[in-house]
């Protein structure tokens, strides 16, 4: 289930990202079309990854934690953003999605693979001994990790 979770949501970023385009070509204006250009990139960029990462999510899952972290990040800006007139108000429609979204993804691959998020922000690998971080800095990470469970 949570493999084709990210499947369809990695997909739904497609949509977004091309009506992000869409947007930016009917109505191009000086300083939003370019940065809308290349958001709607990154978002199909993302979206390809989480399709790539639903094949073989026990060694792709970091790009579900990174991702997760994005989702989480867009909450806490519309968050803040609304109540100073930074953003329209209909952005709190999406703040409880993007919200469990982020969640599933990260608490997801955590599930799945059985490292600490720590972890899965390092992008280790979950095969392999800590080669490239040592042994201290896991145990320090895996600590930080059963502080926040």
């Amino acid at each position: 289930m949570l493999r084709q979770f990210v499947w369809w949501t990695g997909a739904f970023d497609f949509v977004i990202g091309i009506g992000i385009w869409a947007s930016a070509m009917s109505d191009p204006l000086a300083g939003q079309f370019v940065p809308l250009m290349s958001l709607g990139a990154y978002l199909m960029m993302a979206a390809a990854l989480l399709i790539w990462a639903s094949g073989d999510m026990y060694h792709r899952a970091p790009v579900m934690v990174w991702q997760g972290m994005v989702r989480l990040i867009a909450m806490c800006s519309i968050l803040f953003a609304v109540p100073y007139g930074l953003a329209e108000q209909w952005l709190y429609s999406i703040v409880i999605a993007d919200a469990v979204v982020g969640l599933v993804y990260i608490f997801g691959a955590r599930h799945v693979t059985g490292m600490s998020i720590a972890r899965l922000v390092l992008c280790d690998d979950p095969n392999s001994g800590p080669e490239e971080v040592s042994e201290e800095m896991l145990r320090k990470l895996d600590e930080g990790d059963k502080k926040l469970d």
